[in-house]
């Protein structure tokens, strides 16, 4: 007995041992921080002081600038509520960011447990450098825009419930349970980050026609008289719920012995400042002023937190009243004129910009000045203006300037191409015309991003795998090969002509067909007939562009628009075989006229069918991240953003239809692929010079070509390439330029 006694306790304490060693494995060290006490028991690393963030660090209050990047919630293949951002993506990303040169990040919403762990994790082995984080809460804006009254109870008890449980996922004090219909994080939160925070933004961007209705349904409402914040006398009652809302944040932080500075979220839309030149009523409305709130008993102070888009709302584009600013290269800046104009008003506070930035994107939403659109820019352009804008806000003497944003987001939808796509599998694919989706530093790109190479070499084909290309296996003259693969982005062809291709002399055109319907005959076909329509044509000549347009009768465009300010079209155009190939469009602005808006504001779209000429390899000096077509020789390559072919979802084979709009919307199909007819004319004669066999066939069997099918994919077959655009090598530059914020001389 004795003897087993022994074996038994040797046992128990082998598994006692190794029990403890797998916890430890589990359990970074506790976070540490210098940081100072400002009241018995409670301790913070941030404080606001008068217009500035300082940081303790050595022993002292030092100005602090923070450099930093919205992080979102999800990757391709997922929607944000999925949250499928692993520990060991966060742990890479967390090096990538503050090499990058930031100091910060800021995250929405309350993440699941593995996001507080990993920066934990992260930081315990920075040997006193962190990477720190601000925390959003999540305000219920569906229900806030649904209901126009922030007082509704419901609404404030979800909101009071977000921010206590925000704190306790922070400080490693909750256990969320899951909801599978709300989209929110859920887990038993053990890791405590709360040393790390820098700081807390409550809430979204608020909706004007909601705050303008609180403000009409709770003219009474008393002022806030808080524990460690209050209202203003001049508070309107939305700015008074939003005082309760940031006091209920300090009471539940206090509860864990720290104090941070608090801000909540605010837009150009509901800013304190007037835009007279701004056309739309809703974008003046209201106003929330930050200054209306202030702190009573809070060491750890106040900050006001702004989105500033170089582009949205459209008066940074034409109002003369914030043209009155010239930047380093003496041009006229409304964004400068902006931000000055916004540190001004918040003389008294700290105040940060913390979304900033344009998209990297083939499609536009809207124009600014100085090219700061919505869109339309290659990695490098995005870079630079995010770099512009960066430099901006660092001189006018702001405390931060957060990107906006780390990694692009498939799941993104935008409000000029909602009405082309499927809601329900956005994230399935990568839409070029969604700029929404690509305003990250950190490319998602589709699967072959790096398999297939624009750059007129063929030998990347060569290495493709059985069953990843398909060869369109027809007799036509002027070409030797023509071969065709997709992903999740785009539909490629390697063309292999008979002779070299002289974009000078020549034009390569590439029809599609989808649907029943289009073009059978038109200019670009050199008088020759069709059995069946083609609804898109590519067309490649010049030197450093081609383009693709799109059927008159199939143009969405035109189908969505004709009755809402565009240029009258020709009746001609709408009927089918119209023989017309319209410029390939997306609105930016609606034609608005008075008593709707303040004054008349035109009717604007642009042209999102330009197909660069380049390389889109990114180790080539001269890659262009918009470049979709290169030839070398015989050899021609092209890849076809998804959209552009007429595509709703290239994952289910959805095609956009011919049906008339419903309910402002079009339509969808499902088709069993795309047939692609090819052809080659001489620019000085207007022949045809080369095109598939069956031309002496009237009209010409089109119909009869092979159909380029492939298979859908769902969710769990997603596959993305993840890489650092050129932006984020700008934004380096910038980011690690500057150290301290500006003092001397700030407005």
């Amino acid at each position: 007995m004795k003897k087993m006694s022994k074996k038994l306790s040797l046992l128990a304490l082998i598994g006692t041992v190794a029990a403890a060693a797998t916890a430890y494995s589990f359990w970074p060290p506790t976070a540490k921080v210098e940081s100072a006490e400002i009241e018995e028991g409670v301790r913070a690393k941030f404080r606001a002081e008068g217009s500035q963030i300082e940081v303790y660090a050595d022993q002292a209050w030092q100005p602090y600038f923070a450099k930093g990047v919205n992080l979102g919630a999800t990757t391709p293949g997922h929607f944000p509520g999925e949250l499928a951002v692993t520990k060991e993506e966060y742990m890479r990303w967390f090096g990538m960011i503050q090499e990058m040169g930031a100091n910060v990040i800021r995250v929405y919403t309350i993440l699941k447990p593995e996001f507080y762990e990993a920066l934990v994790a992260y930081n315990a082995k920075r040997d006193g450098d962190p990477l720190f984080f601000i925390q959003g809460v999540w305000s219920p804006e569906e229900q806030l825009i649904e209901g126009q009254d922030a007082f509704e109870p419901d609404v404030k008890r979800q909101f009071e419930q977000e921010i206590r449980d925000a704190v306790g996922a922070v400080y490693g004090k909750a256990k969320l349970e899951p909801d599978p219909h709300s989209g929110k994080a859920s887990g038993t939160y053990i890791f405590n980050a709360g040393p790390y925070l820098m700081g807390w933004i409550l809430g979204t961007e608020w909706d004007p026609k909601m705050v303008d209705r609180t403000n009409r349904l709770h003219p009474d409402v008393p002022a806030y008289e808080g524990v460690h914040f209050r209202s203003k006398p001049e508070a309107s009652p939305f700015e008074r719920w939003l005082a309760e809302m940031v006091d209920i944040a300090a009471q539940s932080e206090r509860e864990h012995g720290w104090q941070h500075p608090i801000a909540f979220s605010n837009w150009v839309t509901t800013d304190p400042l007037e835009h007279p030149g701004e056309p739309l009523f809703e974008e003046d409305l209201v106003s929330v002023d930050p200054l209306h709130v202030e702190a009573v008993d809070w060491g750890a102070g106040y900050f006001a937190s702004y989105h500033v888009y170089p582009y949205y709302p459209d008066f940074f584009a034409f109002d003369a009243t914030y043209q009155t600013m010239t930047n380093d290269e003496g041009e006229i800046d409304s964004y400068l004129a902006y931000i000055h104009r916004l540190k001004q008003h918040h003389r008294e506070l700290p105040i940060m910009i913390t979304e900033f930035g344009v998209p990297a994107s083939q499609g536009v939403a809207h124009t600014g000045l100085l090219g700061r659109d919505q869109g339309g820019h290659n990695e490098a352009r995005q870079g630079e203006i995010d770099r512009e804008l960066f430099r901006h806000i660092h001189s006018e003497g702001y405390s931060g300037a957060i990107l906006f944003t780390w990694q692009d987001e498939w799941f993104k939808k935008t409000w000029n191409t909602l009405q082309y796509d499927v809601p329900d599998r956005r994230a399935y694919w990568y839409n070029a015309l969604t700029n929404e989706a690509f305003f990250g530093v950190l490319g998602m790109y589709p699967s072959k991003a790096e398999t297939i190479l624009i750059d007129g070499d063929p030998s990347d084909w060569e290495r493709l795998k059985d069953g990843e290309w398909k060869s369109l296996e027809m007799e036509a003259a002027g070409f030797e090969d023509i071969r065709v693969s997709h992903d999740e982005g785009y539909l490629y062809l390697l063309l292999r002509l008979s002779e070299p291709f002289d974009p000078a002399r020549q034009t390569v055109y590439i029809g599609s067909d989808t649907l029943p319907g289009g073009n059978r005959h038109a200019e670009e076909l050199r008088g020759l007939t069709l059995d069946e329509g083609l609804e898109t044509v590519v067309e490649l000549s010049g030197e450093e562009a081609g383009r693709i347009r799109i059927a008159s009768n199939y143009d969405f465009h035109t189908r969505l628009y004709r009755h809402a300010g565009m240029e009258p079209v020709d009746p001609q155009a709408l009927r089918d075989d119209s023989g017309l190939f319209h410029p390939w469009r997306l609105v930016v602005s609606y034609k608005l006229e008075y008593p709707d808006s303040r004054f008349e504001h035109p009717f604007k779209d642009v042209d999102v069918g330009e197909l660069i000429r380049g390389t889109s390899d990114p180790e080539d000096p001269d890659y262009d991240s918009k470049a979709m077509w290169q030839t070398d020789g015989e050899v021609v390559e092209l890849r076809i953003p998804w959209m552009l072919l007429g595509f709703a979802d290239p994952s289910s084979l959805q095609a956009i239809n011919y049906e008339d709009v419903k309910n402002g919307k079009l339509g969808t199909s499902f088709v069993d692929g795309v047939l692609l007819f090819p052809w080659i004319a001489d620019n000085t004669t207007g022949e045809l010079i080369g095109m598939p066999s069956g031309s002496n066939a009237e009209p010409y069997p089109v119909s009869t070509l092979p159909l380029y099918k492939w298979e859908g994919w769902e969710d769990v077959d997603v596959k993305y390439v993840e890489r650092p655009k050129q932006s984020y090598y700008l934004m380096q530059e910038a980011m690690k330029e500057v150290n301290t914020p500006v003092t001397e001389g700030a407005p």
